[in-house]
């Protein structure tokens, strides 16, 4: 039983990533930016040259631009078809492309210049071009939305932290003058109170002197003069 003719996508998958033969391609997801609550890991296919790993989503997604903006009649693609058929030959790379150029040029009519696959192939690439401008621009607004609130509140955070801190050092500013004048009142106590005593012991001493004195000549004159 032959085979099913692939579609013109799986043609084209399979120019671009390795696949497992008879492996159906997976619905192309939309290329826009969704918004999504959890990130999920990407799927990575190797590449058709595997010199990388790509995430299939976004392959699938250009091979349907480019399925799209296919162009009638032969061109780049049916050339890489061409040079695709051509792998596992054992021929080197100038003798697949020779080849798949005299493939090419029969199944197109005897064309004589490589015009028409240089050209398709340029207006293929400026379709995957405007493409990914069109998707740069939904992922900086995608950026804008989601992010600018956070923007905005990191930016105030960060003000009010520069606030609170130039009002940290202002109060330690003054707990250092403080801390200075208690230094000082302390020894204005100390010194304040030492005098104080020393004048009160002194008053003391006075005071017991004179009054011994007083209550010495009372006692004579009790004694000298009754």
């Amino acid at each position: 039983m032959a085979e099913p003719e692939k579609s013109l996508g799986d043609k084209l998958l399979g120019f671009f990533i390795k696949q497992p033969e008879n492996v159906p391609s997976q619905p192309t997801p939309p290329r826009t930016v969704q918004p999504a609550a959890k990130a999920t890991p990407p799927a990575p296919v190797v590449n058709a040259a595997g010199t990388a790993e790509v995430d299939r989503k976004f392959v699938e997604h250009f091979v349907e631009l480019l399925e799209k903006a296919n162009l009638p009649g032969p061109d780049y693609f049916e050339f890489k078809q061409a040079l695709k058929s051509m792998e596992g030959l054992g021929l080197s790379e100038e003798k697949q492309f020779q080849a798949s150029w005299a493939s090419f040029r029969a199944m197109s009519g005897g064309l004589s210049d490589t015009t028409i696959l240089t050209t398709s192939a340029s207006q293929y690439v400026g379709v995957l071009d405007r493409d990914r401008a069109n998707f740069l621009k939904d992922v900086e607004k995608a950026i804008g939305d989601r992010v600018g609130s956070l923007n905005q509140e990191l930016n105030k955070l960060q003000e009010d932290n520069k606030a609170y801190a130039k009002q940290i050092v202002e109060l330690q500013e003054k707990i250092n003058a403080n801390n200075d004048r208690l230094a000082k009142i302390n020894g204005d106590i100390q010194e304040q109170s030492a005098k104080i005593n020393d004048n009160r012991d002194s008053y003391e001493i006075t005071y017991h002197s004179m009054v011994e004195q007083i209550n010495s000549d009372l006692d004579k004159i009790k004694k000298y003069l009754n």
